[in-house]
């Protein structure tokens, strides 16, 4: 995380740190929303989790359609 807050901070983003760990794209990270879905899953040993990171700005909606269909 400590390297997610240092690279958002360069970019006047520091906020954004938590973000950074599912949004790879660059232009993600310059503009501060999600533009293509992201998954990571792990396991704990009562629950299977997923988290998403689908696009909820209305530019994008078609990629989140298509990334949770």
């Amino acid at each position: 995380i400590e390297k997610f807050e240092k690279e958002a901070a360069e970019l006047g983003k520091g906020s954004f740190k938590y973000a950074w760990v599912l949004d790879k794209l660059k232009a993600e990270r310059e503009r501060g929303i999600t533009i293509d879905i992201a998954l990571w899953k792990f396991e704990t040993p009562k629950y299977d989790v997923t988290v998403i990171d689908a696009p909820g700005h209305r530019d994008f909606i078609k990629n989140m359609i298509t990334g949770t269909s």
